[in-house]
């Protein structure tokens, strides 16, 4: 029974008890409804819920509700993505196992996801760093392994020397370690990697198939794939004979390289020195540029640096002999690792060869102006007229780089050649929390996939895993020692671990056969319910997560264990929640309440503040414990879809949270005081009967499209306020249309405000849950006008008002303004030049 007074602390309980009896959100595999997969991205266990969290699953939430309201079969699953540093570090700090710290955060986040009231189907929860899951993380593993796409090589690594172990280039943030700050170093070591730079091109392509993703999304994935069309181009190692392969995209300068470079990474480099006069000197040098920053932004910002390695190389095309230098700006990330550097086109290899004194060789001339190398202050880079370049002297670069290219072909210089930024996928981690790698080593048989029926490999419990440089589990001994599957001898197992994103990149199929204990997944039913329809995470993960996961995909495709290639439909990238945050150069970052007229309240400084992403550092946070403890879930969910388009940036107001709970309130007493007018069936005015039907159905048109078509929650929910503020209003309206709009009003809003909408639809008499009604149609027929309210302007500015017929013609329209009492006096004296009239909105006199 509702009470009189709005009570959030006794009806969310309520409600949220009764879905969970009632399995609201439980659906079956076996439904003949129509699918939909709205899936939000899962979290880290941390313990804690933050507002970045609260947008992300509300939006999920309230698509869940609408789209059941459509009367759709939806599935919306939720589970952990519970492996990974955090856990192991937290461990650490605590002195307690990551296992009992992941069970203890998991069991409170759940309960604080049920208080926010998001529903889920608790059935087909999964937690990545439980065996059962695990097992076919390991399992998937292998059919890759098999297949030639989880290798091991040596290879220069990102290495945290903080957490110990090796980051994949997504990782790196600036040249730091995306998860603490750390500044990144580079180690030579044998890693595990995913072959993903050979579905670079695949991955492009599919790009045509993700209609549905924001636009910015594929152009970050674009550029992180970094596709390029040039020539690789064969040059000579004059003193050892050996060939140098560089990619270039400006084959049209290869007469003008006056100095070769290679990256600081580049493995000829000690197979060239050793032995000889220069090898110290030049090593020195090179390992202090290998401890240069990883980042792109590092690259272009840090000074030029470099060492000639004594070594030189043979132009191909014009038989030069050039110096071969080790430089900080080569990449081995990039092409082959070797660039030819063309200091007269290229402003990076210019300012190189001014303060090394490298010669500079013009090779593209502008077509009015001849360049002098010697006077030159810095490169040209635009098109012209090539010179020094043999058969091509005199042509335009530019339109003539494919016969150039051809002729580098015809002359076995080299080849056309496409080039991908993307390089293959990192995987190996130095931790103890992950995925174990289900290989073992063999001194006879080499590396031995683990049989299938002896997964999963499991963590051994009793192990000391504080970072030294090296696996936790290298170690153990209990875990380490086992037998080679082929011959039988003593081998040791993999030491290493599995990068997190391993395991989010297949999580979506799982939920589908959470269960499962035979196979990763029930292929009929993942075909069934997947590609998820509806996706929904930040977008800080497009070049991580949403890659790996494509790439699983297509490997998945291929295998024969999905039907499809893509694995999510439409993408939704929430925006970020911030808040003013407060810094005082004494005190550091400062909450709220020690800020007083912008000074600090400690010290007495000037504070410094600014809108900043919430986080714990900037003492900038709001608990959603803490909103829903003062002004329940609905509060919290209507204020955080209400301000912005839920894409956007969002900066917090607590005033912003006041006035949503004051419209809950408000729309509470309104249907509490005005639902027994249903029973006593007065008459209305008939006009007034229609005029609030079209404002109901004007409302279901335009808030379905903004559910559906844009989540523009703030207009559906702008669009709402204003139908609350008509029925407020009303008086003389009969009680069926009081009832409509009443019942409107609670279902459009049930998806955001589900509580209160609930008890709500329970006060004007009805059982069972909201959910269980049909979303309102709008009545076409409702939303004709009778009337139209015409404008009258004289020469454009606004005179006076009429109502006319609907239907009311361009001749009448000027004669009925004409003769309006109010026009007739004020063009009095007045000549006519023209009456301009447009049909339902407005009627112009111009008069001189």
């Amino acid at each position: 029974m509702s009470t009189a007074y709005y009570e959030p602390s006794k009806i969310e309980p309520k409600w949220q008890k009764y879905w969970d009896d009632n399995k609201l959100f439980s659906v079956s595999n076996d439904t003949d409804q129509e699918k939909y997969y709205i899936l939000c991205m899962f979290p880290y266990p941390s313990g804690v819920l933050h507002m970045g969290h609260v947008i992300n699953y509300t939006i999920g939430d309230v698509l869940v509700r609408f789209y059941k309201m459509q009367g759709k079969s939806v599935l919306s699953p939720i589970g952990w993505d519970s492996f990974g540093l955090p856990a192991e570090n937290a461990a650490i700090r605590e002195g307690i196992h990551p296992e009992i710290t992941i069970k203890r955060n998991i069991n409170r986040m759940r309960e604080q996801m049920k208080s926010a009231g998001w529903g889920y189907d608790w059935s087909r929860e999964i937690a990545t760093s439980h065996p059962d899951y695990y097992k076919f993380t390991q399992w998937l593993f292998l059919e890759f392994f098999k297949r030639g796409l989880a290798v091991k090589k040596k290879a220069p690594v990102n290495w945290c020397p903080n957490d110990q172990t090796v980051l994949a280039n997504e990782q790196v943030v600036d040249g730091c370690c995306e998860r603490c700050g750390t500044e990144v170093i580079q180690k030579d070591l044998e890693q595990w990697f995913f072959a993903m730079s050979q579905y670079a091109q695949k991955l492009l392509d599919n790009h045509s198939k993700l209609t549905e993703w924001p636009e910015n999304v594929l152009k970050m994935q674009q550029e992180w794939i970094g596709r390029s069309e040039g020539a690789r181009i064969d040059f000579k190692i004059m003193e050892t004979g050996e060939t140098l392969p560089v990619f270039t995209t400006r084959p049209d300068t290869i007469f003008g390289v006056t100095f070769m470079s290679i990256a600081p990474e580049h493995p000829m480099i000690e197979k060239l020195l050793k032995g000889t006069p220069q090898e110290e000197e030049v090593m020195r040098a090179v390992i202090r540029m290998r401890a240069r920053g990883t980042s792109v932004k590092e690259q272009l910002g840090m000074e030029k640096e470099g060492v000639p390695t004594g070594f030189h190389v043979t132009n191909p095309v014009n038989g030069d002999k050039v110096p071969l230098w080790v430089a900080n700006f080569a990449l081995m990330t990039y092409g082959t690792g070797a660039v030819m550097s063309v200091p007269a086109h290229d402003q990076r290899d210019f300012e190189f060869a001014q303060k090394y004194s490298i010669p500079v060789k013009v090779v593209i001339q502008p077509e009015d102006t001849v360049l002098d190398p010697s006077v030159m202050k810095q490169a040209y880079v635009a098109d012209g007229l090539m010179v020094n370049s043999g058969p091509f002297n005199g042509k335009h670069n530019r339109k003539s780089m494919p016969d150039l290219i051809q002729w580098i072909e015809d002359n076995g210089f080299g080849a056309k050649t496409v080039n991908y930024s993307l390089r293959d996928w990192l995987l190996s981690r130095q931790r103890y929390w992950g995925v174990p790698i289900p290989v073992i080593h063999c001194s006879s048989c080499g590396t031995v996939p683990v049989a299938e029926n002896e997964l999963p490999v499991l963590l051994p419990k009793d192990i000391e895993f504080r970072p030294k440089g090296e696996s936790p589990l290298k170690s153990c001994e209990s875990y380490m020692n086992t037998a080679c599957p082929k011959c039988g001898k003593p081998a040791l197992r993999d030491a290493d671990t599995m990068d997190t994103f391993v395991d989010s990149s297949w999580y979506m199929f799982r939920y589908v056969s959470p269960r499962d204990e035979k196979q990763v997944f029930d292929k009929k039913d993942v075909n069934k319910w997947c590609p998820v329809d509806f996706y929904i995470g930040g977008i800080e993960h497009a070049t991580m997560h949403l890659i790996y996961s494509r790439f699983f995909s297509l490997v998945m495709n291929e295998i024969g264990l999905i039907d499809f290639e893509e694995p999510f439909k439409r993408l939704f990238c929430q925006g970020m929640v911030c808040k003013v945050a407060h810094y005082c150069n004494t005190c550091k970052w400062l909450s709220e309440s020690d800020v007083e007229n912008g000074h600090c309240k400690k010290c007495g400084s000037k504070v410094v503040s600014e809108v900043s992403k919430m986080s714990k550092t900037k003492l900038n946070t709001v608990s959603p414990d803490d909103i829903i403890k003062n002004f329940g879930a609905d509060t919290m969910r209507l204020y955080i879809l209400s301000d912005t388009p839920p894409d956007r940036e969002q900066v917090w107001s607590d005033e912003g949270v006041h006035g949503a709970h004051r419209f809950l309130r408000r729309f509470w007493d309104m249907v509490i005081s005005r639902k027994d007018e249903i029973q006593q069936e007065q008459n209305g005015n008939p006009s007034s009967d229609k005029a609030m039907r079209r404002i109901i159905h004007s409302t279901i048109e335009q808030v379905t499209r903004d559910y559906i078509q844009e989540l523009q929650f703030n207009t559906a929910l702008a669009r709402i306020y204003e139908l609350v503020n008509a029925v407020k209003a009303s008086t003389d309206i009969s009680a069926s249309v009081l009832q409509e709009a009443l019942e409107t009003v609670v279902r459009l809003l049930y998806p955001i405000t589900p509580h209160i909408c609930e008890e709500l639809w329970s006060a004007l008499g009805h059982t069972g849950s909201v959910m269980s009604a049909q979303w309102p149609l709008a009545d076409k027929s409702a939303l004709v006008q009778d009337t139209y309210t015409i404008v009258v302007q004289i020469n454009g500015k606004v005179r006076s008002k009429m109502e006319v017929p609907a239907d009311t013609d361009t001749e009448t329209l000027k004669q009925l303004a004409q003769s309006d009492d109010k026009i007739v006096s004020l063009i009095e004296g007045q000549t006519i030049v023209k009456v301009i009239a447009v049909p339902r909105k407005l009627v112009n006199i111009v008069v001189k």
